[in-house]
């Protein structure tokens, strides 16, 4: 194959990270990803055959791969409820130009899996965790789950050789009191913290404005008592702000979507559990790739066709959220536990 020239959108952000979710269905029931009213026993997640296949993940990844992309994610739903999920990270490692692959979890099944993803070759895991307060905690997942079964995850995967980092979702008046004690802790752990502002992903969180706590807040809050310096980001299109405490080389991050949107750098695709290609978190809808996969398209046929759905790329749903647009917030977009976070 010829060698193939960096593709960029229409705002000239190139194509560098791609999230593939493995399924839409998750253990807990977190209120600003998958609420139990709605996501109830009767819920429609997705059949098996509609799924993509570990090998056509692979062979998307590849032609990704050859448009630019170097760091893959692993998503869900919860990711770990995929059958057999080191077998796909041993197949994304040995694909050519894949330099990084790391997993969003839970951290509820990391005990029982973290030796074999790291083995299969796994690099790193980013956890999700809201409280360190068993009883805010459990009312959070929606399941009741102690926070001891996540923190042995996050033991397990240090242990299993994974770089570790805890995301957490702040909410004014549901978790905000939880900031100083999760900065505490994992600042003893040797973990680095990120913290998310609240966001108003998919149709069916409750997203409330004044429920977001701004990243300034939380960096002040945390200051005053743990003094922080400001760390240059590695690289272009890096999500998090960064910090470090003074005197060592600890870092924290803060993740500020709602209150300093950062889509003039964002250089990530995603790729639904059903094989529907997202150029923004925020979006309506995907484009199908399932279909020219499974009707014997070629890997040139497919590979133009996921530079041209790059090309045409134009959103900037945070920044316009950050400007006030008409009718903006009301727009229908695609679930969090759809196309992973």
């Amino acid at each position: 194959m010829p060698e193939q020239l960096p593709v960029r959108d229409t705002r000239h952000r190139p194509l560098r990270d791609l999230r593939i979710s493995v399924t839409d269905r998750c253990n807990f029931r977190c209120r600003y990803c998958m609420p139990a009213e709605i996501f109830g026993p009767d819920f429609a997640f997705l059949p098996q055959h509609k799924l993509l296949s570990f090998e056509e993940i692979a062979r998307l990844t590849n032609l990704f791969t050859q448009l630019g992309v170097r760091k893959v994610r692993i998503t869900g739903g919860e990711p770990l409820m995929r059958k057999d999920l080191p077998v796909l990270i041993r197949m994304l490692r040995n694909i050519e130009g894949v330099q990084d692959i790391a997993m969003t979890t839970n951290g509820s099944l990391l005990v029982r899996h973290a030796p074999a993803l790291r083995e299969a070759g796994l690099d790193r895991v980013t956890v999700s965790l809201d409280s360190l307060d068993n009883e805010r905690f459990g009312m959070m997942n929606g399941r009741g789950y102690p926070v001891e079964g996540v923190l042995a995850g996050i033991r397990a995967a240090a242990e299993a050789g994974l770089q570790v980092k805890i995301n957490m979702v702040v909410q004014r008046g549901v978790n905000d009191q939880d900031i100083l004690p999760m900065a505490r802790y994992f600042r003893e752990q040797g973990h680095t913290l990120r913290f998310i502002e609240f966001m108003d992903v998919g149709n069916s969180n409750g997203w409330k404005l004044d429920q977001v706590v701004p990243a300034s807040e939380i960096i002040q809050m945390i200051h005053r008592e743990m003094p922080l310096v400001p760390v240059e980001a590695n690289y272009f299109g890096e999500v998090a702000s960064r910090y470090r405490y003074e005197g060592s080389e600890q870092e924290i991050g803060l993740i500020s979507s709602v209150t300093q949107a950062f889509c003039s750098t964002c250089t990530r695709a995603r790729l639904s559990a059903e094989g529907k290609m997202y150029n923004c978190l925020f979006a309506s809808a995907g484009e199908d790739l399932r279909e020219p996969l499974r009707s014997g398209r070629s890997d040139d046929e497919i590979r133009e066709l996921i530079r041209a759905i790059w090309e045409k790329r134009d959103e900037r749903y945070s920044e316009e959220r950050l400007d006030h647009t008409q009718g903006l917030r009301k727009r229908p977009k695609v679930e969090m536990s759809h196309i992973g976070g």
